[in-house]
């Protein structure tokens, strides 16, 4: 039996599940994922970390919005989203000032070491601050956004590898796992995937490449004191932050790799432990757990928001890059507005100021 929805997103990740959360109870609203668990590749292996000053210009914007509209929502959590946690650059001057923005300032050497002891003083010369930086739960994220779309009425199936997409009509045959729905707007929020979901759909590949990026818990001789700010290389070459007694370390990899349950490359962590205790009175040992995940970028490293030119009702949700978890929930708020004006038959122009600054950015799906 075929069921009718206005809206099928395909991606159980921070992108469609923000998506069906903002969605539901203005349209009925199914999700789809391909695993068995909700949010299982790249938003479960996030930094968890939402920085103002990171990012181009229009992915600035959309944090900011991201930040309001979960601040807003953790005033109804039990267990709150946000978090303040500074963020810091540091390198030689030209690199640190090339990589910050308006949002960060520029600090002295000495207020650098007060703020983050660990670092040997002959490490870096210059430093940047980012007072406006917040730490995220990420899984409380992931389940208010479940809980909310479930609760006014969405339908979340997992286990539902999309096998089959074609337009018909005035809207779209789709075929997952074994189920089978009826849509008005398909959305592609698959991720890592979302090129492969466009070929099924019959829809032109916009050229969306994952990278990986791997990160470690490791066991330290010598913990960060709380409130020690996040630090990162201003050549993007390594992050590191506290993690309760233990560190998360990344040596902020971009490599190419094709769409996949990615692992960690065997050499990387041992390479970035021998640095990080070069850099650092850390005392990196062991490590704890690792990870890898896929960060999927278009050509130009800006998200993709928008309908198809070419395949209508098409709605592509992706490219979101390093930025996914930062830029989500202001991407929902864009694509709902934008998805039900298409439903409505209303226009789908700019409806907020970081809607204008993605349109200015990406003026055509197909830019």
């Amino acid at each position: 039996m075929t069921a009718t929805y206005d809206v099928v997103i395909v991606g159980g990740g921070i992108a469609g599940l923000s998506l069906a959360s903002t969605l539901a109870g203005s349209c009925s609203v199914a999700l789809v994922e391909a695993e068995q668990q909700l949010a299982y590749h790249t938003s479960s292996r996030s930094a968890r970390q939402l920085i103002p000053s990171f990012g181009p210009p229009v992915v600035q914007e959309l944090t900011v919005r991201t930040l309001e509209l979960i601040s807003a929502r953790d005033a109804a959590l039990s267990v709150p989203v946000l978090a303040p946690r500074s963020f810091m650059l540091v390198g030689d001057e030209e690199t640190v000032r090339s990589g910050s923005s308006s949002r960060m300032r520029m600090i002295s050497h000495a207020e650098a070491l007060e703020l983050c002891p660990v670092l040997k003083p002959g490490s870096f010369s210059a430093a940047g601050l980012d007072n406006g930086s917040f730490a995220c739960n990420a899984p409380v994220l992931l389940e208010d956004h479940r809980a909310r779309a479930e609760a006014a009425g969405a339908d979340i199936i997992t286990g539902a590898q999309l096998h089959s997409a074609q337009r018909l009509g005035s809207g779209w045959e789709i075929g997952a796992g074994q189920e089978a729905f009826q849509a008005g707007v398909l959305v592609n929020a698959a991720g890592a995937w979302a090129d492969e979901v466009a070929v099924i759909s019959g829809v032109e590949k916009l050229g969306l490449q994952p990278y990986r990026r791997t990160a470690a818990i490791a066991a330290v001789a010598h913990s960060l004191p709380e409130g020690t700010p996040m630090v990162a290389a201003a050549d993007d070459s390594f992050y590191f932050r506290r993690e309760g007694e233990d560190v998360l370390i990344s040596p902020s990899e971009h490599v190419a790799s094709a769409a996949e349950d990615a692992r960690p490359f065997p050499g990387d962590l041992e390479r970035l432990i021998a640095r990080l205790n070069s850099l650092t009175t850390l005392g990196i040992s062991a490590v704890r757990t690792a990870w890898t995940g896929l960060r999927t970028e278009a050509a130009d490293g800006i998200p993709v928001a928008g309908f198809d030119a070419e395949a209508a009702g098409f709605y592509w949700l992706a490219g979101q890059g390093g930025y996914g978890f930062q830029t989500s929930s202001a991407m929902a708020e864009i694509a709902a507005a934008q998805i039900l004006g298409h439903s409505s038959g209303a226009g789908t122009g700019p409806v907020s100021r970081t809607a204008e600054a993605l349109a200015a950015t990406r003026w055509s799906i197909r830019r």
